[in-house]
């Protein structure tokens, strides 16, 4: 794993070095994606498409584990929005392509990676103030059942990243083969987000917090860092303070770390403590 891991990080330095246009963002995702030997897959789902990335050699497993990316490059500043969602940095790629032991995935958010002949139905909307709209929940949720047919698994274990948190809380709600739910510095209540740093609210998006009821029988662990100014720590645990006691999901605060630094690189041992 030690040698696996530094491999992955060489490759991380490597496209540390590629610009910031979509071509450059797009490009840093296939980078990472190919020294791992995986590759992308387009979903052809409705109302919004998605790409996933896949090893090239799809191995079938009774378990399949979607890593679902973050809002990516959402705002270009407080007020203006993004032309292209497409991360700058795929954190959730890096953690999917260090997984182990297991089979894994990774999905993209709706409208990122996309050539501009397939961004017909995508619009700003919908990685602004509809990122978790129904539109993009069942999207997401299309998309990871076709990945779980594709590689005949029964059941899944969703991991998302930032808003990719919100997203994979939302559809764990809505089906019954997720075994697992782990968040990484997830948005699992946006209202208090959107309060806590001062902007709109999300009105044209589910919020995970309101539908725990529907999660109480899932499994979850919530990975926060304790220096995330982004999505405090405090927004999970007040999340977690609406399930009964005895269903109440882990909350587990991770010193030193913030919205981005170190989920990657010390991913390998934080995924192995979950799995005990």
């Amino acid at each position: 794993m030690r040698s696996s891991s530094t491999l992955l990080l060489s490759v991380l330095v490597l496209a540390a070095c590629i610009g910031q246009g979509l071509d450059d963002r797009r490009a840093r995702a296939a980078t990472l994606a190919a020294a791992r030997n995986w590759q992308l897959l387009r979903l052809d789902v409705s109302p919004l498409p998605l790409i996933a990335y896949v090893p090239t050699s799809i191995t079938a497993a009774e378990t399949l584990t979607v890593y679902m990316e973050g809002d990516g490059l959402a705002w270009l500043t407080r007020s203006h929005p993004s032309d292209d969602p497409t991360p700058r940095r795929p954190l959730a790629l890096e953690l999917a392509l260090q997984h182990a032991p297991g089979v894994a995935a990774y999905l993209g958010r709706p409208c990122q990676y996309l050539d501009a002949d397939e961004t017909e139905d995508c619009a700003p909307a919908y990685w602004t103030s509809h990122r978790f709209s129904p539109e993009v929940v069942e999207a997401s949720n299309r998309a990871i059942s076709a990945l779980k047919e594709g590689f005949g698994a029964t059941q899944l274990v969703l991991v998302g990243y930032s808003g990719g948190g919100a997203i994979a809380a939302l559809v764990a709600a809505r089906r019954q083969d997720v075994v697992q739910l782990v968040t990484v510095a997830g948005n699992l209540d946006h209202h208090l987000w959107t309060r806590h740093h001062g902007v709109l609210r999300l009105d044209g998006s589910l919020n995970p917090a309101l539908e725990w009821e529907r999660l109480r029988s899932v499994p979850q662990l919530h990975f926060v860092g304790a220096d995330d100014a982004n999505i405090p720590a405090w927004i999970a645990t007040h999340y977690a303070s609406a399930f009964p006691a005895s269903e109440r999901p882990e909350i587990r605060i991770v010193p030193g770390f913030n919205h981005v630094c170190c989920w990657a690189e010390r991913w390998p041992e934080l995924y192995e403590g979950a799995t005990r």
